[in-house]
This record gives C-alpha cells, structure tokens and sequence, in this order.
C-alpha cells in the first residue's frame, strides 16, 4: 500500500554528517497520519530502532547509542521523514531503514510498524 524510499546514504569519514530522508515512492501515497521511524542493521548484528517520531511531531525517541549524535524529524507538508546524522562513528556502520506505523501514530515506539523501506547503506571509516 505504500512503499518507502530512504536516501541520502553514503561513505563518511569519522566524525562527519549524513542526512538520510525517506518518503513514499508514489506521489499520492502519504504518511501523514502515521508514526515513523528509522532502524539500522549492520552484518551479523540484530536490528537496532535508533529513533521515532509520533504522527505530528509531538514527541521523539532516539536510542542511547546514538543519543546526542542522531536527530529525527519530520516535514508532513513535504511527505518527509529525516535523520540527522552528526558526529558519526565507525560503529554507526549498518543498512538504514525507514518505516510507518498507521496502527499507533501517536507512539514515537510503537510496537507495530506496517511500511518499510529497501534501506541506504551507511558506510563511516575511521
């Protein structure tokens, strides 16, 4: 029913910034109603949520590993979830996906996430 797009991806040395954006790939589909969030999982390691955002922006969650570094917003007029990345770290290395949860939009975790993304790769060197 609606299909992500994460962008922004790339290869960053230690201690630079990426920004990653995601949206559906249709222009008529939205998520305007729905929770976002962005996980990452790097090879041989279990998938992390390292943040989320309610529906209107009203409340965030972002994970102790990343606390500080990572910021998660969101434009509903431009259809756009974001994660800003500063201060990267090696260990920060992993496929970064975006998803949606229509089933709990007013949770920045909600238990349920019913849209995913194909993830970008983030690759940081030291």
């Amino acid at each position: 029913q609606v299909q992500l797009v994460e962008s922004g991806g790339g290869s960053v040395q230690a201690g630079g910034s990426l920004r990653l954006s995601c949206a559906p790939s249709r222009r008529t589909a939205s998520i305007y109603a729905m929770a976002l969030g962005w996980f990452r999982q790097a090879p041989g390691k279990e998938r992390e949520h390292v943040a989320g955002i309610t529906w209107n922006g009203d409340a965030s969650y972002v994970a102790d590993s990343v606390k500080g570094r990572f910021t998660i917003s969101r434009d509903n007029a431009e259809n756009t979830v974001y994660l800003q990345m500063n201060r990267l770290k090696p260990e920060d290395t992993a496929v970064y996906y975006c998803a949606a949860s229509a089933v709990v939009p007013a949770d920045p975790r909600p238990y349920e996430y019913d849209y995913w993304g194909q993830g970008t790769q983030v690759t940081v060197s030291s």
